[in-house]
């Protein structure tokens, strides 16, 4: 049975770094499921944009998740870090060395106060930084920081290169390459985790 990854929407979130991830890892024949925090499928973005979920966090079966995906936005990352049972969900597939993506502030406001950033290179939206290094990861200002099964981002403009990240890791190199190729991404200009 094939895994499949989940990006999580809270009230606030930031449109741009969560679809991003769904068209993207879709293009590359990914499996991936939205799923509202809240008790409805529908979410407003920070920018007032509403999605509707495909699933909301009580109806998921986490069994088989390969990527946990959090978008930043506020108050999009806030809402996350104070929803509990998505909390305990974090710890577990991490300490089971799961797969785990944060962009913008969920990096800071989501993981580094689970401790899950502790130790790990990591990045964030700026102003965030000192959530990181308090809570113990080795800050970078790069784009995208890869950290074994873990995967931050900075901010809305790095949201393609996160979305690449995703796929490098879940389907290879070649596939990041053939998605970014067919959105007109060229060899140049690639992200250095797929050189």
């Amino acid at each position: 049975m094939a895994k499949t990854s989940f990006v999580f929407l809270a009230e606030g979130f930031e449109e741009v770094e969560a679809l991003t991830q769904v068209d993207l890892l879709r293009r590359a024949g990914i499996e991936v499921r939205t799923v509202s925090i809240t008790d409805t499928r529908k979410v407003v973005g920070a920018h007032g944009i509403a999605v509707e979920a495909d699933l909301t966090f009580k109806q998921t079966d986490f069994g088989e998740a390969d990527f946990l995906i959090l978008p930043g936005g506020l108050p999009g990352s806030t809402n996350l870090a104070a929803f509990a049972p998505l909390n305990d969900l974090l710890r577990v597939h991490a300490m089971n060395h799961g797969n785990i993506a944060a962009i913008c502030a969920a990096p800071a406001a989501v993981l580094s106060p689970l401790g899950l950033l502790r130790g790990r290179k990591a990045t964030c939206y700026p102003g965030f930084d000192d959530v990181l290094i308090d809570g113990g990861a080795e800050y970078h200002t790069d784009r995208v920081v890869v950290d074994g099964n873990f995967i931050t981002s900075n901010g809305p403009s790095s949201a393609f290169y996160f979305g690449l990240a995703i796929i490098a890791h879940t389907a290879g190199k070649e596939k990041a390459e053939e998605v970014a190729s067919g959105l007109l991404v060229f060899p140049g200009s690639m992200p250095y985790y797929l050189c």
